[in-house]
């Protein structure tokens, strides 16, 4: 059996690297996933998500991998909480850098290196798999999906402040320890939010993210997250976030161009919405139409508002972190936590 590393020796050309794989009700593929593991995974760990069908015994009964430990809950915690029993695990036991597979069989091991190759590089902290980078490789994806999908894309950008990365809601993800040392693991979502709320979370540390362009494997496993459900419960998680982002990176962290263009826009806006409504309502009631200086200055007021929030705008696009957390890590001591972030 593989002994646990000590990530004080970490050494770029042989990380050690540990797979998370929750399982529930997938018991008729678990097998497959698990031979499917190449050997540059040193560490496995199943996690049996209080499954009604006794996945983790069942693995326990059929598989001989000496790599392979199983981590059992006795009630359901949902995929991101047994996401983050993994975590925990592989960062109790020290491994470099962390896959997450899902055990249904739609994720294909072949894209492992090209996963695991930013964070390795020390180009990124987290990767993430991308089904939308090549137009005929979306044949294969349910139209549903593929509408949800984009819908949940661009509301992340926003909330998460990665402008440059699509399919928020895959989770074929790696994530090197120097990031997954800084999450605050007790305030992940513990559904089906999980991959978008730990887009926002890792902007919260600063952590560089790299899109990995791949095929999903679709097969007759149907996924547990409905479209409906998405679209309906999401954006008022996403809406939490994108205020808490806000607040974190352009007035507790820094005061920035970005910062007073915010400010002026989000006052000018509402102001010239209040001053052109109030005349507005004047003129019906009073049968008076509204002067043209009344009319300009409304209009003056929110063009400028909208000039303002647009430059906003700009500057959070251009803001995406650049340098990953385990190369700033290289030159000092680690962290104990995220900053800034122990309160929401």
């Amino acid at each position: 059996m593989p002994t646990a590393p000590n990530h004080e020796t970490y050494n770029r050309n042989n990380p050690t690297i540990a797979a998370v794989i929750p399982c529930y009700q997938v018991k008729h593929r678990i097998m497959d996933v698990l031979a499917d593991l190449p050997e540059l995974i040193d560490r496995i760990y199943v996690i049996d998500d209080g499954c009604p069908r006794q996945t983790g015994a069942h693995v326990d009964r059929h598989n001989s991998d000496p790599r392979l430990r199983i981590i059992y809950h006795e009630k359901n915690r949902g995929v991101g909480g047994a996401v983050v029993s993994g975590y925990r695990q592989a960062l109790a036991d020290g491994y470099d850098i962390v896959v997450k597979i899902d055990g249904d069989g739609q994720m294909d091991p072949k894209y492992l290196p090209s996963l695991l190759a930013p964070i390795i590089s020390g180009q990124a902290d987290y990767t993430k798999g991308n089904r939308f980078f090549q137009l005929g490789d979306l044949k294969g994806m349910p139209w549903p999906r593929m509408i949800g999908n984009s819908s949940l894309s661009l509301i992340t950008k926003i909330s998460s402040g990665y402008w440059n990365i699509m399919d928020p809601t895959n989770g074929y993800t790696a994530i090197h320890r120097a990031a997954l040392r800084l999450l605050p693991l007790e305030k992940l979502d513990k559904r089906y939010f999980f991959e978008s709320d730990m887009l926002f979370r890792l902007n919260t540390i600063r952590a560089v993210v790299e899109d990995i362009p791949m095929v999903a494997r679709y097969n007759d496993h149907r996924s547990g997250l409905s479209l409906f459900s998405a679209l309906l419960g999401f954006p008022g998680r996403h809406l939490s976030r994108v205020c808490k982002r806000i607040f974190y990176t352009y007035l507790l962290r820094d005061f920035s161009a970005a910062t007073i263009l915010l400010l002026s826009g989000g006052f000018l806006l509402p102001a010239g919405m209040l001053f052109g409504g109030y005349h507005w309502h004047r003129s019906i009631v009073t049968g008076t139409p509204a002067t043209s200086g009344t009319v300009m200055i409304t209009a003056l007021l929110l063009l400028t508002a909208l000039h303002l929030l647009i430059g906003a705008l700009n500057l959070d696009i251009a803001n995406s972190p650049s340098t990953s957390l385990q190369r700033l890590m290289a030159h000092g001591p680690e962290r104990p936590d995220s900053p800034g972030d122990r309160k929401s």
